[in-house]
């Protein structure tokens, strides 16, 4: 490592700068070139400690955040990422990284240069979800440019490191507990949306009330899959966004699931009205021809789309039966706009945990937390505990209570 003062004359005019000349952890000569004495020091020392500890990565082998991140979405095509996390990534490349840091280089990225991005994000107005979202894609391309030789830290990992403990408590009193008649739909609730849902809509929704299967779920299944006589449906795979069909998202998520008699009957009804699927094949008199394939299938009989089910089939019902609640909005009448309690079909995927968790003096099935969770398809019992542990019933109510005071005091 040595720093070096070059002085020339250049159109008549005398000039000089400071050399820093080096071997990087390869053993490869690089030079550096300074106007100050004092940042060619100072690049020296701090580049004399990253050698020696093989941190270094010298400018010319490091690459722009906007290039890293381009090799870090191929990395994603080449594992064979479903479409959907490949699309989010060049979103979030596009949109969120590329137009704060895209020209900067991966090496000369620091801790406090993220707090920067991150603080012009939140000026920017992202909300904190689609920060937190941002960071975490960007701490992929650092890990995948670590692992291409173009980065040897990875200042988000370093930062949300830091702060995770903090930021898990802050989340945690953010988001609160799941809440009856606030984020799952009451039994009173789940009864007046049956009575009042209607047509190819109705098995779908009844089918989601009873399983808890998650809309890919749903939107992937097939008739074979459907055992009526058996009283169960077993989940196998499911669809992306794109109408991709893939295996369940976890392996816990291929499972069976028994169902009552009503989805039982409601599905052999629908079965024989059921949109067939164009197979692309002519029978002998010329005639398309069409099987049974998906059981929730669009008019075609192809893959429906997660939107139609919530716009067309989830949210109407629930105005009807008046399982709603006031927007700030009046129609022409002067008259305030009603909307929708629950927007997303996750809202009866959690009545159907809670309706297997509850009591069955309380209409629910009471079942143990393993089995809660196998019927979901958590990939962990944690997962369900952490989600829905409030739920379960506990063993110190006013009436077991005074049933234990009563035995042991006689």
């Amino acid at each position: 490592m040595s720093v070096r003062k070059r002085a020339w004359t250049g159109h008549g005019v005398q000039k000089e700068a400071w050399i820093v000349t080096y071997f990087d952890t390869k053993r490869v000569k690089r030079q550096k070139t300074f106007r100050l004495k004092k940042d060619a020091d100072t690049f020296a020392s701090k580049t004399h400690i990253e050698v020696q500890d093989g941190t270094h990565v010298a400018d010319r082998s490091s690459v722009t955040v906007k290039m890293a991140g381009a090799l870090w979405v191929a990395t994603g095509e080449g594992e064979g990422l479903e479409r959907s996390t490949i699309e989010q990534r060049k979103r979030h490349l596009k949109f969120h990284i590329e137009s704060f840091i895209g020209d900067k280089l991966v090496s000369k990225l620091t801790v406090p240069l993220i707090r920067e991005f991150e603080d012009s994000l939140r000026e920017a107005g992202r909300s904190p979800a689609m920060i937190k979202k941002v960071l975490v894609s960007l701490g992929g391309i650092f890990a995948d440019a670590m692992e291409r030789g173009r980065a040897t830290r990875n200042p988000v990992r370093d930062m949300r490191h830091r702060r995770k403990g903090k930021e898990k408590r802050t989340e945690k009193r953010h988001k609160g507990k799941l809440k009856a008649g606030v984020h799952i739909p009451t039994p009173a609730e789940v009864r007046t949306i049956i009575t009042t849902v209607e047509g190819h809509w109705r098995p779908l929704l009844i089918t989601a009330i009873f399983t808890g299967m998650r809309s890919s779920e749903l939107r992937g299944l097939r008739w074979e899959d459907v055992d009526l006589e058996g009283r169960a449906i077993s989940v196998s795979q499911r669809a992306d966004e794109y109408g991709k069909i893939g295996p369940p998202k976890t392996e816990a998520g291929e499972r069976t699931i028994p169902v009552p008699p009503m989805v039982v009957n409601t599905l052999r009804e629908w079965r024989l009205v059921c949109p067939r699927r164009d197979t692309g094949r002519i029978d002998d008199a010329g005639n398309p021809i069409r099987e049974l394939h998906y059981v929730f299938p669009n008019g075609k009989g192809n893959i429906e789309s997660h939107a139609n089910i919530v716009n067309r089939g989830l949210i109407p019902p629930q105005i009807k039966a008046g399982v709603s609640v006031p927007t700030e909005e009046l129609d022409k009448k002067g008259n305030v706009i009603m909307a929708a309690k629950y927007t997303g079909l996750h809202s009866l995927r959690h009545f159907f945990a809670s309706w297997c968790i509850n009591r069955k003096v309380d209409g629910g099935l009471e079942l143990p937390v393993k089995s809660v969770q196998e019927r979901l398809g958590h990939s962990s019992v944690q997962m369900t505990l952490d989600t829905y542990g409030h739920l379960f019933p506990r063993g110190d109510d006013a009436d077991e209570l005074a049933a234990a005071e009563r035995s042991l005091l006689g």
